[in-house]
């Protein structure tokens, strides 16, 4: 299925996204995972790889598996960190040999160590160079690209974000899956801008349900994602891990609920390879009937 059909008018689409474990451990404890995610019905899973592509093979091999234990879609993400035309083309032609239905295209961050992103000798620079290149030479992938509801930290300004973004789309974009963020109105501000700057393509609400407040100030301040001052207050109450796990579920479910209800196309949910947080959430939450490719 494509993503243009997934996100068709009148549909709802989950998905799920998972990094490549480091251990045969962390694998079978995500297999497990898997288990109960897919009874949501999620219309496609995605995977991750490690920084400057050190675990793509390893990435490959997990949708490998996601699609043969459970039939579901899936997708491979894929920067332009450290890999030249030639090496994307490789992987591209690996990927679709693997079964893999769309591929989530970015840039990708700076390796370790470095502060700046350098393009590889005969690589891309920008996230839409790799989808145009994507929509030329494999048009039977669907294409995902991400989108930035408080402005990408390395973009000079919004304006220019937002037109960042539109040049991905107009290089044949599907969807639009965004950063997390935690104010529903970041969102919906992002969403009406995206609008007014000619990006017409579904943006899907990327939502990440934090189980304790160190989790959650790391991953902000790596992205740049505002933390309501509510939110930490309550985590900050909560004293044990029990109680701060139910404070990151119930503000996740709020903001689902209040997504669902303004029309957002799907739900993207980042699981850090774990399900209890999110299975929680999709438990509490009444999903659009049309929600995901076999239902709940």
């Amino acid at each position: 299925m494509s993503l243009k059909t997934t996100y068709g008018p009148g549909k709802f689409a989950l998905s799920f996204e998972l990094f490549p474990p480091k251990t045969a451990g962390g694998e079978t404890a995500l297999f497990a995972h898997l288990v109960q995610l897919v009874k949501f019905g999620p219309a496609f899973i995605t995977c991750t790889y490690g920084a400057g592509g050190s675990s793509r093979s390893k990435t490959l091999d997990i949708v490998q598996e996601v699609k043969r234990r459970f039939q579901v879609p899936v997708a491979s993400h894929l920067t332009c960190v450290g890999s030249s035309v030639d090496q994307l083309r490789e992987y591209l032609t690996e990927a679709s040999g693997s079964g893999v239905d769309h591929i989530v295209a970015l840039r990708g961050d700076p390796p370790k160590g470095e502060t700046e992103f350098c393009a590889a000798a005969g690589g891309l620079r920008y996230a839409n160079e790799l989808v145009a290149l994507i929509r030329a030479e494999f048009p039977r992938f669907g294409i995902a690209v991400a989108g930035y509801p408080e402005k990408h930290l390395e973009a000079p300004s919004f304006e220019a974000d937002l037109e960042n973004l539109r040049r991905k789309v107009d290089a044949g974009a599907d969807v639009v899956v965004t950063q997390l963020f935690y104010d529903n109105e970041d969102f919906f501000r992002f969403r009406d801008r995206c609008r007014q700057t000619g990006v017409h393509v579904p943006i899907v609400p990327g939502i990440l349900p934090v189980t304790n407040l160190s989790q959650v100030q790391r991953i902000t301040s790596m992205c740049g994602a505002r933390l309501p001052k509510a939110f930490v207050e309550a985590f900050q109450a909560g004293a044990d891990p029990v109680g701060q796990f139910q404070v990151g579920v119930d503000h996740a479910i709020r903001q689902v609920r209040e997504l669902i209800q303004q029309g957002v196309p799907g739900i993207h949910f980042f699981l850090l390879n774990k399900s209890q947080a999110t299975s929680w959430v999709l438990a509490e939450v009444d999903l659009p009937r049309h929600a995901g490719c076999s239902g709940r």
